[in-house]
């Protein structure tokens, strides 16, 4: 299974990626702001979804919002 980003680069365990949008978390007031960086993410079974921590907080990222 093939997971790409927004650009088209392909994804891998451990690789760090930026948010490319501002993106509200549902249920809090949090925004995560565009140019986050994002390390260590863990793919899923879902090609469009990766794992990942951002502050503490575990979170599952579509692909379609970062980039390599």
């Amino acid at each position: 299974m093939d997971v790409k980003d927004a650009n088209g680069n392909k994804l891998l365990d451990g690789d760090t990626v930026k948010l490319i949008k501002d993106l509200k978390l549902k249920g809090t007031s949090t925004i995560l702001k565009r140019g986050t960086t994002v390390k260590n993410i863990r793919l899923t079974d879902d090609a469009n979804e990766i794992d990942c921590r951002i502050n503490k907080m575990s979170l599952v990222l579509r692909t379609e919002f970062v980039k390599k």
